[in-house]
């Protein structure tokens, strides 16, 4: 296993993060056992988790999955072995009216509301990254494009959320803050207001990156690397579309696009002929379409980690296995060919 340090921190995770967000829904307790107990004798040191999950959200749900991690770390007492992070969620009322009647404020009230019931069900006093799962003002995240005047103002100012979160750090059940589903505006806001202030600084950004969706690479990268900000790379396989499972039309049983058709971010027509260029790549050069793919986002300099998230154990050995794996570079150069002709067509 490689490890890359988390930020400006001394803390070592592993270029491998193991996702969670199945667990509970697609993946059972045991289920999520085996796959925590191999990730762990792989040295996978980093595990994310969100209390929004399961996916998809749903209230019979929700908290599920960091209460089956919780179970785990007590059960294996493991707690000191694990890089353990989760995420409060924003606001949604349209879509998450079970979490703080989708209302959420990134106040001193809602998060030390949400992170002591995080802590409650993964049974830990404390944790390693706190992650603002998307920002609670309007913005360009979950694939918006384009550029429309907010037209609701009424937003905690981020000075005050960063204070609130001093506050957890500074009662010790917060080691470090990040950010997901962030724009470049906000991550340096972010940090201006941390060094204006004194205030914690964030280590981590947690945003869709893949061969299908390398937007992160325009002004987000180069802060990543300039600030010591990395990526948390989540969705690296695309949903899994880019292990090539669903070409031809396929639906596979128990996965996800079978089980959860709406989740269509990654099933356009551009992204399906861009798909089947990156896997006649792979299979041209003897590699497995996913290993690739997973390859090309380890090995970004702008990225900590990358979030992989497995329904077996055969997905979950590949998906490890792909950090011993190095593209060369004629496969690399055929990479930037396929995306200079298909640029982007899932961001």
């Amino acid at each position: 296993m490689l490890y890359r340090k988390l930020g400006n921190t001394e803390m070592d995770v592993s270029v491998i993060c193991l996702g969670s967000m199945t667990w509970g829904q697609q993946n059972s307790r045991e289920q999520a056992f085996e796959q925590m107990d191999y990730a762990l004798s792989q040295d996978v040191n980093f595990f994310d988790t969100a209390e929004l999950y399961a996916i998809p959200p749903r209230a019979e749900t929700y908290g599920r999955t960091e209460a089956i991690i919780g179970e785990w770390l007590q059960l294996r007492k493991a707690r000191e072995q694990i890089v353990l992070a989760s995420k409060i969620a924003g606001p949604g009322e349209d879509w998450i009216p079970h979490i703080r009647e989708g209302k959420t404020r990134f106040d001193h009230i809602d998060i030390p509301l949400a992170l002591d019931a995080s802590l409650r069900r993964l049974q830990t006093d404390y944790l390693d990254l706190y992650q603002l799962h998307w920002p609670q003002r309007e913005a360009n995240f979950f694939g918006q494009l384009g550029f429309e005047v907010p037209t609701d103002e009424h937003i905690t100012p981020i000075l005050e959320t960063l204070e609130a979160l001093a506050e957890q750090v500074k009662a010790g059940k917060i080691r470090h803050i990040g950010l997901s589903n962030e724009t470049p505006w906000g991550v340096m806001q972010f940090l201006h207001y941390a060094e204006q202030a004194g205030l914690p600084r964030i280590v981590s950004v947690q945003n869709p990156y893949c061969l299908l969706n390398r937007s992160y690479e325009v002004g987000l990268a180069e802060i990543s690397w300039r600030e010591q900000v990395g990526l948390l790379a989540y969705s690296p396989l695309g949903f899994g579309v880019l292990s090539g499972k669903y070409l031809g039309g396929a639906q596979p049983d128990d996965a996800r696009l079978s089980l959860f058709p709406d989740y269509t971010r990654y099933s356009s027509p551009a992204a399906v002929a861009a798909t089947e260029k990156y896997a006649a790549l792979a299979r041209n050069h003897g590699l497995d379409p996913a290993q690739m793919a997973l390859a090309y986002v380890n090995n970004r300099a702008f990225l900590t980690s990358t979030i992989i998230g497995a329904t077996s154990m055969q997905q979950l050995r590949s998906n490890v296995a792909s950090i011993d794996l190095h593209l060369s570079d004629e496969v690399l150069t055929a990479i930037e060919e396929i995306h200079n002709a298909h640029a982007n067509p899932s961001p």
